[in-house]
């Protein structure tokens, strides 16, 4: 969507705290011995206290309220009473919610825990990147630049990115134009970002895929060639300047 008015604006900030909330929430309060789908179920009770409904149920019938994603499952993990969580489990939480007729988007990848798998240069890699990518995006910059400076710093760093995981457009549905975000150079993508629209940015950095496959349960995703990934994620307004972090209270930055 792009932002026209201040309503509009104050509607994206309030879907916005929602998912960033309940996403350092549900960060905080997961712990080894745990399953996911207690965590799900927590994550529902803060996302209901503010009146939001789950996205990925309302547009796909996704069988959660939130996306957990453990070690070699790269995203759209499926809360379970079986999957019980453990010291030093690599955790992705991805959190989009629909609040008042407006949508937003947020996830963090983590370590539970002590980092005995040694997950955290990882993680530390994928946040510093979409840190250097959300600053880098303004009105005009070409979609294809991103993923370019996406793909590059991953490189850098002796990683890989998923090209077949993208960041969208966001705001009246949880996906809009430009449907594809992509983390590496689309030369045949020539959009550009637009000033006052917004967007969901996500980093997919991985240790050895390329591409994410999904499993039998036709939801959760894992990488073609096996590996880890980290993925961060913050819903923006583009500017002339400096973007407007709509989720910025999710904290996956601190």
């Amino acid at each position: 969507m792009s932002i026209t008015k201040e309503s509009e604006l104050q509607g994206m900030k309030k879907a916005s705290e929602a998912v960033a909330f309940t996403l350092k929430e549900m960060c905080r309060y997961a712990e080894p011995g745990m399953t996911t789908q207690e965590l799900d179920r927590f994550g529902a009770s803060l996302l209901s206290s503010f009146g939001a409904k789950s996205a990925p149920y309302l547009t796909y019938g996704f069988p959660g309220w939130t996306c957990i994603s453990v070690n070699r499952e790269f995203c759209h993990g499926i809360p379970s009473s079986r999957r019980v969580l453990q010291e030093g489990d690599l955790i992705n939480i991805d959190v989009s919610a629909e609040l008042d007729g407006f949508w937003s988007d947020n996830g963090n990848s983590f370590v539970l825990g002590k980092d005995i798998h040694q997950h955290q240069k990882l993680i530390d890699a994928s946040k510093e990147i979409l840190h250097k990518a959300i600053y880098s995006i303004q009105g005009g910059v070409r979609l294809a630049d991103l993923g370019h400076l996406i793909e590059t710093e991953a490189k850098k760093r002796g990683y890989k990115v998923i090209k077949n995981l993208s960041g969208h457009g966001i705001g009246r549905s949880l996906h809009e134009a430009p449907a594809e975000i992509t983390n590496f150079r689309d030369r045949y993508n020539q959009t550009r970002f637009r000033k006052n629209s917004v967007v969901a940015v996500e980093t997919f950095i991985s240790t050895t895929s390329t591409y994410a496959e999904t499993l039998e349960d036709g939801w959760t995703m894992v990488g073609d060639k096996g590996g880890f990934m980290a993925q961060h994620e913050h819903t923006l307004v583009v500017t002339d300047g400096k973007p407007l972090i709509l989720t910025e209270m999710n904290g996956i930055w601190n």
